[in-house]
């Protein structure tokens, strides 16, 4: 302390006395020199501290090859950290030199804790982005909207630097501030409505676990119809099965309806709810000829031999007795009957359907002007799009090209070509 105050003294004289410089002048311009050198010296350990102690650092981090040390250098967190170094120097070197005059000290220790402020918010915003890009290789990505609490983190943190940064400069205690937000409510509620409403929206979808990064959801409202790519703070993004992206407001999703396929994706099982419609006028009770060559199906020998136990032999003698009245007097098959049962064979035979833990049901719906629907409800085990279309088509084509062989036909409404026969006959 000595040390400087002699060599102020003497810059002072020398200035005075030989150049002619009043003494209050001489002191200022001390000041200023004095300014400027401080501002060197941490300019030089800022270089140093880049240069030496960053390098040391990135290959140390290299070397070990950790994946949250390389996403801290890529967010240049080291690279902010350093400018902490100068702000310490200047601050330090300041309340030695600048001893003798308070205004100029006051005055540094405000930009310094300014600057300390201003760096301690990007540094904490460069270590949440680190964060959040290692939690994205991790499974807890799917099932939190990280990108939102991340948001949410940042606004209050640089909220509260704000109010750190005007208590520097209006030399009042955060506290102050603090308690003025209550008056401030309705301002920051009006300005800050659609953050406010994604973060409450974004607690909501994190704690019933609505939506998260992946999951497949159906919102006709906004035309959404595909993957979520992204959740933040106040909006959602969809990815269409048309390639176009979707965005939902946060808030939107807990105040409407929508769909989300996740369940299907987790059950692994993906549902195929499809009906096929039968002409009821090719609905007929079995004949025995046809019995016997039906039996030669492998799928349907099991069935045709309960039947046989059950309604006995008499009833699959339709063919003896003649298409008469008296046939209602007892229980005989029908080719759309049989037809069912062929299907619940096949479904079971087909390896792609699950058989046990969910539903398996072939049923007949209530006639309508298309003819008997027959619904076929099971569950694929490949719940991916493409298996799951392939393996829905090649059921339904299978069962369809069946129809001839029950001795039934599937509805279809006319077409031209269904009456060129009556214009030709007529010609």
């Amino acid at each position: 302390m000595e040390l400087i105050n002699k060599i102020e003294d003497q810059f002072i004289n020398i200035l005075s006395q030989n150049i002619g410089i009043s003494e209050i002048n001489a002191g200022y311009l001390y000041a200023l020199i004095s300014l400027l050198i401080i501002i060197g010296i941490g300019w030089i350990a800022n270089f140093i501290v880049k240069r030496f102690v960053l390098g040391l650092v990135r290959s140390l981090i290299k070397k070990s090859k950790t994946s949250i040390g390389e996403y801290l250098i890529g967010e240049k967190f080291f690279h902010r950290l350093s400018h902490l170094a100068p702000a310490f120097v200047i601050g330090s070197l300041s309340n030695i030199v600048f001893i003798n005059y308070t205004f100029i000290n006051d005055l540094v220790e405000i930009v310094v804790n300014l600057y300390l402020v201003v760096i301690a918010l990007s540094v904490i915003d460069s270590l949440i982005n680190a964060l959040y890009k290692v939690s994205e290789d991790s499974k807890i990505s799917s099932k939190l909207p990280l990108k939102g609490i991340c948001q949410a983190v940042k606004i209050l943190i640089n909220g509260t630097g704000i109010i750190f940064i005007l208590s520097i400069l209006l030399d009042k205690s955060p506290v102050y501030f603090f308690s003025g937000l209550g008056a401030l409510t309705a301002v920051l509620l009006l300005v800050f409505k659609d953050v406010i409403l994604g973060l409450v929206a974004g607690v909501q979808l994190t704690a019933n676990n609505m939506v998260r990064k992946g999951d497949w959801i159906e919102m006709q409202k906004y035309g959404a119809d595909g993957d979520v790519i992204d959740v933040s703070l106040t909006t959602v993004k969809v990815q269409n099965w048309d390639k176009t992206v979707s965005t939902i407001p946060a808030h939107a999703l807990v105040s409407d309806a929508f769909k989300n396929w996740r369940g299907m994706s987790e059950s692994g099982g993906r549902r195929i709810k499809r009906s096929i419609h039968l002409d009821l006028s090719s609905l007929a009770f079995l004949k025995e000829s046809e019995i016997e060559e039906l039996e030669k199906i492998e799928l349907l020998r099991g069935y045709f031999k309960g039947k046989r136990s059950d309604i006995g032999e008499k009833g699959l003698a339709v063919e003896k007795q003649g298409l008469v009245a008296p046939l209602l007097n007892g229980r005989n098959l029908t080719n759309a009957g049989t037809f069912r049962a062929y299907c619940l064979e096949y479904l079971r035979a087909n390896p792609a359907i699950h058989k046990e833990g969910m539903t398996f049901l072939v049923r007949q719906l209530a006639t309508t002007d298309k003819g008997l629907p027959i619904e076929i409800y099971v569950f694929v085990n490949d719940v991916r799009w493409v298996q799951y279309e392939a393996i829905q088509s090649d059921i339904f084509d299978h069962l369809l090209a069946s129809l001839p062989i029950f001795g039934l036909r599937a509805f279809q409404l006319p077409s031209d070509s269904s009456f060129s026969h009556l214009v030709q006959q007529k010609a």
